[in-house]
């Protein structure tokens, strides 16, 4: 009986896989995302590898700081100042806003299917851009639009003998809140949904009032999410180039407009200065995402 069980012990070791064949089997697990890092590859690591290097060469490929220079001329100067002040103001507005929205459907005691509808519509709308959004908001604000005319014809508002023009650096702002105001929603319901309760009960057991709630509890720890959140729709708003080209035209001189007329126009064509102005966008998002992880981070410690 022995002496068949050790046969048997054996026959399977012998069956069993050599250690090379084990070795080169990759995990099954890796296959899933395996797509991601591919794409990942293909079309953010490899483009922008491309534009580093473009950056710093010249139409003969000869190595130069000549387009990196040029970056701090005048034009190219104003074209960032302008888009930094439409992104900020875009993410700022969205920001509270969109705080607010969150918390009233949250906290504020509506029912569920009002946060179920807000949040749809949110995840829908925060992906609405590009060239139907600026034809939308030309439908609405233009000249010509909807909600101009009736303004003008119901309580006598003409909003462009005001000052207003859509085609300018708050009617560029506004238009990039349609947008900013549900990505807002849509990032910060979590971290609203992490406020324990207990904390609230904690503090009225102590004797805090509404107020000292907020302002000692919930502030402090929403804060970290709060910052994190406004930097990714600065960033978000930064890079932003089909709404405003199709909104705006050549009219408002931003970053992405730049960037476009240097690669594909017919008259400032010139494609490593397009290269050099697309890398410093590159480095401000990826410095305004670099801090919006690390606002993240802090607020996961609270919100565990």
């Amino acid at each position: 009986m022995t002496d068949l069980s050790l046969s048997n012990k054996a026959i399977a070791g012998n069956t069993a896989p050599p250690a090379e064949a084990r070795s080169l089997r990759l995990p099954t697990q890796w296959l899933g995302v395996t797509p991601f890092f591919v794409f990942a590859v293909m079309f953010l690591i490899l483009p922008t590898l491309y534009l580093m290097l473009g950056a710093f060469q010249n139409e003969a490929g000869e190595f130069t700081f000549a387009n990196i220079v040029a970056l701090f001329s005048a034009n190219i100067v104003a074209a960032y100042w302008i888009s930094i002040k439409v992104s900020l103001a875009s993410s700022l507005i969205g920001a509270f806003a969109g705080l607010a929205i969150a918390i009233a459907i949250v906290r504020g005691g509506l029912p569920n299917w009002i946060r179920s509808a807000t949040l749809t519509f949110s995840g829908v709308a925060s992906n609405f851009a590009g060239v139907p959004l600026a034809f939308a908001f030309i439908a609405t604000l233009g000249r010509l639009g909807l909600v101009t005319v009736l303004l003008n014809t119901l309580v006598g508002l003409n909003l462009y003998a005001h000052g207003f023009n859509l085609l300018s650096f708050w009617g560029l702002t506004i238009t990039y809140v349609y947008f900013q105001i549900p990505l807002m929603v849509v990032i910060i319901v979590p971290a609203i949904d992490g406020l324990k309760r207990e904390w609230g009960e904690a503090a009225a057991t102590l004797g805090a009032t509404q107020a000292q709630y907020w302002r000692m509890v919930v502030i402090p720890v929403l804060w970290p999410s709060f910052l994190g959140t406004v930097i990714l729709l600065f960033a978000n708003a930064f890079g932003a180039i089909a709404t405003a080209y199709a909104l705006t035209g050549s009219s408002l001189n931003i970053v992405p407009i730049l960037l476009y007329a240097q690669i594909r126009g017919d008259v400032l064509h010139n494609a490593h200065l397009g290269y050099a102005i697309a890398f410093g966008m590159i480095f401000i998002t990826g410095l305004a995402n670099i801090f919006y992880i690390w606002f993240r981070t802090r607020s996961e410690r609270w919100l565990k």
